[in-house]
């Protein structure tokens, strides 16, 4: 059964994880998706090209994990665009793709002679979605960005942390990996817009501006109420304000790093916890309604704390659960992934095949679809893997002007 974007093509030059996650959905879901890297660089415009983590001892420019894990089913290409034939082979390419795809820092295609003007003059309907840290306009947009400085200055960075510590982040580039979903929600609502009504556009993302979306009504406490977030007793990012819940938080459990999560939604909720618990503490009148919880949060957290300490995270889970108080376990990489059945009846990690590395699990899709599901079987091309496949079922070249253009450095 063909994919649901089986018909579009997609000219992509997306990299590390804000811009090819959003081309692996695609590539996911059916749409031929051409990724183009320079030869002379080696494709390390990517810089998630054989980096860690890896499979085996093997290391090398087609072993990078999270490269594989970001570019599952794409087609591999390679183009010198510093020559005038790899310009003029770009612009045929463009000239039947539905897309072209980019997250480079402002302006980067312009300087290579493809901006959006002249994608405009190549296929007046194209649709040119950029996604860099601050867009292409504001006083911001000469900056360049990671993901943790967009978090940063987004203020989420500022959200995440304990009362009296310094910002605590999340330790990874977590708007690489959301601003890549926002990318692909783009890139679908402008091939719908297309479809009815025939008109390409450039779609100017900013991944910092994304992150700002998220912060809610912390943003909206400034604007109505004037209440800065970090303030005394704030924030605490375990702990729930709206709407206030008390307990709620992540407790330590027996063993080594282990922790379960629990909340209280309601009143309800609170008195099943404190009959399941049974100790003398769960009767303090301080604790009887939620504005007292709300008010000696710290010493409900303490005694807490205490009795989830002497049971492992799975018990506590087992017992409140049972007494339908929303618990669970806090997991690790190996509980989630190889011993938590949820995940793997649910198809989330499939297995896919590499040139290089042999048959590796890669991410799936976190949704399915009953008529068109997503479908992973190919790993991440090696460079330049499909360029003559591309070249000629595409463009129609033969193989006696790929092998001049190898030798001219074209490809």
């Amino acid at each position: 059964m063909p994919g649901a974007l089986s018909s579009f093509r997609i000219c992509d030059f997306t990299g590390q994880l804000a811009g090819a996650g959003a081309t692996k959905w695609l590539s996911s879901f059916g749409a031929e998706v051409i990724r183009i890297e320079d030869p002379v660089r080696q494709g390390r415009w990517d810089i998630l090209r054989g980096v860690p983590p890896f499979v085996d001892e093997r290391r090398g420019i087609e072993m990078g994990g999270g490269f594989n894990n970001h570019n599952t089913d794409k087609l591999g290409i390679t183009l010198n665009l510093r020559s005038e034939r790899g310009k003029e082979l770009l612009t045929r390419l463009i000239e039947v793709s539905d897309v072209v795809s980019e997250n480079f820092a402002k302006g980067v295609l312009e300087r290579w002679g493809f901006g959006y003007d002249r994608l405009r003059e190549i296929k007046p309907d194209i649709i040119y979605v950029s996604n860099c840290g601050f867009g292409h306009e504001g006083p911001y947009s000469d900056f360049k960005s990671w993901g943790p400085i967009a978090q940063a200055v987004s203020g989420l960075t500022l959200a995440s942390g304990l009362p009296g510590e310094e910002p605590a982040g999340w330790g990874y580039s977590y708007m690489d990996h959301t601003g890549a979903y926002y990318m692909a929600i783009a890139i679908l609502l402008a091939l719908l817009h297309r479809q009815r009504t025939g008109e390409g556009q450039w779609v100017d993302l900013a991944c910092t501006d994304a992150a700002v979306t998220l912060n809610g009504p912390a943003l909206l406490d400034w604007t109505v109420n004037g209440r800065p977030l970090r303030r005394e007793g704030s924030p605490h990012s375990n702990r729930n304000q709206w709407p206030a819940m008390a307990p709620h938080g992540i407790y330590p459990s027996r063993g080594e790093d282990d922790w379960v999560a629990i909340a209280c939604r309601d009143q309800g909720d609170w008195e099943a916890l404190a009959n399941a618990i049974g100790a003398d503490w769960c009767r303090d009148p301080r604790f009887a309604d939620l504005r007292g919880r709300l008010a000696a949060q710290d010493a409900l957290d303490m005694h807490l704390g205490a009795w989830t300490r002497e049971r492992s995270k799975y018990a506590t889970e087992a017992a409140l659960l049972e007494a339908g108080v929303p618990a669970a376990p806090v997991q690790k990489p190996e509980e989630r992934i190889d011993l938590d059945s949820s995940t793997g009846d649910f198809g989330l990690w499939p297995t896919v095949r590499h040139t290089e590395m042999g048959d590796v699990r890669v991410d799936g899709q976190p949704a399915h679809f009953s008529k068109t599901d997503w479908r992973m079987a190919r790993g991440a091309p090696c460079l330049g893997e499909h360029t003559d496949e591309v070249l000629t079922r595409v463009l129609g070249l033969e193989a006696e002007e790929l092998a001049r253009l190898r030798e001219e450095g074209v490809l």
